[in-house]
């Protein structure tokens, strides 16, 4: 029988539970020790490549079975800035095209759009670049899932999804609108999903898990297995917990002693 939920947390995916298609060990005992102990987790992912089903099979994969419910992605935030019955040319991965889907948004590939949804994918190329280009220059309203500059990987960084971003935003002289953390989209995605207080914001970067922290009004845990791979120094996101990975966080804070 699950143990009452006595709070709630916001915890990011990339940098703490995995990095790519990897574990980080430990992560699936932290979250079983968290939920033994009555902390709602709702996982948050800037990462609007794959779909919420896809994510929850990945999370089960390693061990955390999560409803679908528990999942809030970019993509969703993104979709949410648009109008159902409206178009949008999308730049980006399969979870954008769910999100879009689902928010009664017509996805296209080419041509005029009401707006361009741009996301992390592996098969950016010049020819998706000249497509979202052409369609703000038509008119369509550039929408970001998020600006990280960078995707962690046990192999090191790889170039984020800001940097998708930057190449549309640069060609067409055009500021998009941001989605994701730590964007008010996303806030409130999190807040309306967590349907109380939320009590912690757990993630691997100052920019954006930190930031998304401070927008929200609660404290912020830094897991130092992601991005962020030592303790800050200065800035005006002041981490409440520090610590090397997620169980050595859950740890940290009491639960599972």
């Amino acid at each position: 029988m699950a143990a009452p939920v006595r709070s709630v947390w916001v915890v990011d995916l990339d940098g703490v539970i995995w990095l790519s298609d990897q574990v980080i060990p430990g992560s699936p005992e932290a979250v079983a020790a968290a939920r033994a102990a009555g902390v709602r987790l709702l996982f948050v992912t800037n990462n609007s490549s794959m779909t919420v089903g896809q994510y929850a099979d990945k999370l089960a994969g390693m061990g955390i079975e999560t409803p679908e419910d528990d999942i809030v992605t970019s993509a969703q935030a993104a979709a949410s800035l648009l109008t159902p019955g409206t178009s949008a040319l999308v730049c980006a991965g399969d979870g954008v095209r769910e999100a879009l889907a689902r928010q009664g948004v017509t996805a296209r590939d080419e041509g005029p759009a009401d707006a361009v949804v741009v996301g992390w994918h592996r098969d950016f190329d010049f020819s998706r670049l000249t497509a979202a280009c052409r369609a703000v220059w038509g008119g369509a309203r550039l929408v970001a899932t998020n600006r990280d500059a960078t995707y962690p990987t046990p192999d090191g960084l790889l170039p984020g999804a800001g940097a998708i971003v930057a190449s549309v935003s640069v060609a067409t002289a055009t500021e998009p609108e941001v989605a994701g953390k730590p964007h008010p989209p996303i806030v409130a995605a999190l807040t309306a999903r967590a349907g109380q207080a939320v009590d912690l914001v757990v993630g691997d970067r100052l920019d954006t898990d930190g930031q998304l922290a401070r927008r929200m009004g609660v404290p912020f845990g830094l897991v130092l297995s992601g991005v962020t791979r030592s303790h800050p120094q200065e800035g005006d996101v002041r981490p409440a917990h520090v610590a090397p990975d997620l169980r050595a966080l859950v740890a940290a804070i009491g639960i599972g002693k």
